[in-house]
């Protein structure tokens, strides 16, 4: 199923961080924070500014972005975890790492 957001929101895929410390202590799914880094998957055409003017998103699909701890509201499509958030929860996007190929 493709899901396109509506305004300025964007659809993240959180990114799973490593369940290991460098002690090699393994951390449990139930106790392990969230991860604040996510894919962008899919992004709105924008919002209207105060002259009604379309203002596009400025993060593309494909971009790794870093967002606060309770940003978004989560979302299950097709059996994938995603999170659907205003351009705006977003606090900037990670440079230097590489899309993922699904």
């Amino acid at each position: 199923m493709k899901f396109r957001p509506l305004g300025d929101r964007v659809v993240v895929r959180r990114i799973k961080e490593d369940q290991k410390t460098a002690g090699g202590i393994i951390i449990p799914d139930t106790v392990a924070e969230k991860p604040q880094e996510g894919e962008v998957i899919s992004v709105g055409p924008g919002a209207p500014d105060n002259n009604g003017k379309l203002v596009p998103t400025t993060v593309k699909a494909g971009d790794y972005v870093l967002f606060g701890k309770w940003s978004g509201t989560e979302v299950k499509l097709d059996g994938e975890e995603l999170l659907i958030m205003k351009e705006s929860d977003i606090m900037g996007v990670l440079e230097g790492r590489k899309a993922s190929k699904k």
